[in-house]
């Protein structure tokens, strides 16, 4: 099974892609995390530009989600909302509605900010908007908050309880996405 990892933030560095690496040690056996890294490439969304072709970096996102059994979107807060960029990449995907690659994907969503709230707005946004997508979407949160001393050198979270709401959000995640491929099969 393979899980496609999107972070919200352009920083090479980020939080949220630490956030994502964290959860990928944190996947059983036979599911693995893709992290897809092609979010500052694409384009401002233009309804004049939607015909086909579209733009390479919107089709290889569309790919890269229809690839996948599941999708887990990291995401920042920045003014209590979603990133321009992330909301941008998914607004591209969303057109048209009905053949938007998230619909009937199981996805969820996590976030790490610098202030103490651990993105919870944003993430509540990126929800908000893949279900309207007709995401099959996991209705729980993970806020990482003072995301600089949220992890261990190892790469984990440092706060127990933290790492047992990823593993539980995981577990749903998992199970999602397994029972999307029982009914393919």
């Amino acid at each position: 099974m393979k899980i496609l990892g999107i972070s919200g933030s352009l920083r090479r560095d980020s939080h949220n892609g630490e956030l994502l690496r964290a959860a990928a040690m944190q996947l059983p056996p036979g599911v693995e995390l893709e992290l897809w890294e092609g979010l500052k490439a694409v384009p401002p969304y233009d309804a004049d530009e939607e015909a086909l072709p579209r733009p390479l970096a919107v089709r290889e996102l569309d790919a890269a989600i229809r690839d996948a059994d599941a999708v887990l979107i990291s995401t920042p807060e920045y003014n209590h909302s979603v990133p321009g960029q992330l909301k941008n990449a998914l607004d591209w995907i969303s057109r048209p509605l009905a053949q938007s690659p998230l619909r009937n994907k199981p996805v969820a969503v996590i976030g790490a900010s610098t202030g103490l709230f651990g993105a919870v707005w944003a993430q509540a946004e990126v929800r908000k908007v893949a279900t309207a997508m007709g995401a099959n979407v996991v209705d729980r949160e993970l806020p990482v908050g003072q995301a600089p001393d949220a992890f261990t050198e190892d790469g984990r979270l440092a706060d127990d309880e933290l790492e047992l709401v990823l593993a539980d959000l995981l577990a749903e995640l998992v199970g999602a996405g397994r029972d999307v491929l029982a009914e393919a099969a």
